[in-house]
């Protein structure tokens, strides 16, 4: 990055007052968690749920999908907006990503990382078990992740093990199971390949080639990320 581009992001105010978070809906105490690849080094999506009534024999659950509030630091026309410009998009390389926004705050600030408030975009849903949705929202909220898991964390507790928020993934696991049905029952494309990813030796040369799954977890953030974008686009369409 330029010099003066990387000064302008060291000086952005980033603490977190008590007036903004007055300004959003405040889910810092609802349970969330980040599901990544292992060698993540951003994250940018989290999930919450939190139990709220039973009704009729169904448990409703609030269910919050979350992105990083990127634009609540970087301002249209601002030095870093324009150097984002420029670069279209972060960069996906074998052993780094060039990031779209420096440093500071793809990785920092705006990385939904554990044990750290942040500032979000947010879709939230009453559902029940069945993926039946009673309520929705969207807006600006600040939250509190408790846990950063892997996929191969979330899918061993997926398929058996005990661990941390097993009640929750298991929720989050069964909801997404049932979207997906429906999803492929009413004519969605099931497009899967398979990808390979490099395994590098210390001095960053290849030394193996390994294919990557799509299993259950990957599947499970897959689902929510598509009904949110899905119920956002139908909200101001």
């Amino acid at each position: 990055y330029p010099e003066h581009v990387n000064e302008v992001a060291e000086r952005l105010p980033v603490k977190i007052t008590d007036e903004e978070i007055s300004k959003r809906r405040d889910i810092r105490d609802v349970t969330t968690f980040t599901i990544d690849p292992a060698d993540a080094k951003d994250f940018d999506d989290a999930l919450s749920v939190k139990f709220i009534k039973e009704d009729n024999g169904n448990r409703i659950y609030e269910i919050g999908i979350h992105i990083a509030d990127v634009s609540h630091y970087v301002r249209p026309g601002s030095v870093i907006d324009k150097e984002a410009l420029l670069r279209a998009t972060s960069v996906y390389l074998v052993d780094r990503v060039i990031p779209m926004l420096p440093e500071m705050l793809s990785n920092r600030v705006c990385s939904l990382r554990p044990n750290e408030e942040k500032l979000c975009f947010s879709a939230v849903f009453e559902m029940d078990l069945e993926g039946k949705i009673y309520s929705e929202w969207f807006g600006k909220t600040a939250i509190h992740s408790d846990r950063r898991f892997s996929y191969e964390q979330a899918q061993e507790i997926i398929e058996g093990k005990d661990g941390d928020f097993k009640e929750e993934i298991l929720i989050f696991d069964k909801i997404a199971k049932i979207l997906r049905k429906k999803r492929m029952k009413n004519g969605a494309l099931s497009i899967e390949s398979e990808e390979l990813r490099f395994e590098l030796n210390e001095e960053g040369n290849p030394v193996g080639v390994v294919t990557k799954i799509s299993k259950d977890a990957n599947k499970l953030i897959e689902e929510f990320m598509l009904l949110a974008n899905k119920k956002v686009a139908i909200s101001i369409a």
